[in-house]
């Protein structure tokens, strides 16, 4: 099985690229995002749980996150394997996530990160906000806010995972099909 973590920060191309990835090798999308939605809409006991924390403004805890990730690989144990799509967040997810895939014999083999600048990540949310109907897109300021957030929580990640010497930096600016070739060579490389 072979597991991938798609790391980088809001506007830096996970989505775009995750489609490419999933469908050049196999593997199957696992966005917490949409777990989370999907999780809710069906009234799960691990959905309403989550729901009754997000109706308080509250963060949903890693735990609830991580037993949504244990029954998402519960439905899917025929899986070539996943690619993890904003997740983990923080080292205590990444922890949680390493402990969950031994137990299931498997484990991560790689974390790309895409590396975009601040300003290209602000460019790029700002034009995307025109459309998308997000309205965290459409200030700048907030834009910026989430991107710090994003430093600090998720620094301490790119550390858990290179001391496992399983982290790999990928310049994310550039055209689309440059920066998927750049993640299939790293891929190529660990399949």
């Amino acid at each position: 099985m072979f597991n991938l973590i798609l790391f980088g920060p809001p506007g830096s191309g996970k989505g775009t690229q995750s489609d490419s990835i999933v469908e050049k090798y196999g593997l199957v999308h696992l966005s917490t995002g949409n777990l989370l939605r999907e999780e809710i809409a069906q009234k799960t006991p691990l959905g309403l749980e989550a729901k009754s924390f997000m109706d308080k403004g509250q963060l949903v805890p890693d735990e609830v996150v991580i037993g949504m990730v244990d029954s998402y690989f519960d439905k899917h144990k025929d899986a070539k394997g996943f690619l993890f799509d904003g997740f983990p967040r923080t080292v205590a997810q990444a922890v949680a996530l390493d402990n969950l895939l031994d137990l299931k014999k498997t484990s991560i083999n790689t974390v790309l990160a895409l590396d975009v600048s601040e300003e290209e990540l602000v460019k790029r949310l700002l034009n995307r906000g025109k459309t998308s109907g997000r309205s965290d897109d459409t200030n700048e300021e907030v834009i910026r806010k989430r991107f710090a957030v994003y430093s600090k929580e998720t620094t301490p990640v790119a550390k858990h995972y290179k001391a496992e010497n399983k982290f790999i930096s990928i310049k994310g600016e550039g055209a689309v099909e440059e920066i998927f070739e750049s993640i299939s060579g790293e891929v190529d490389k660990l399949i």
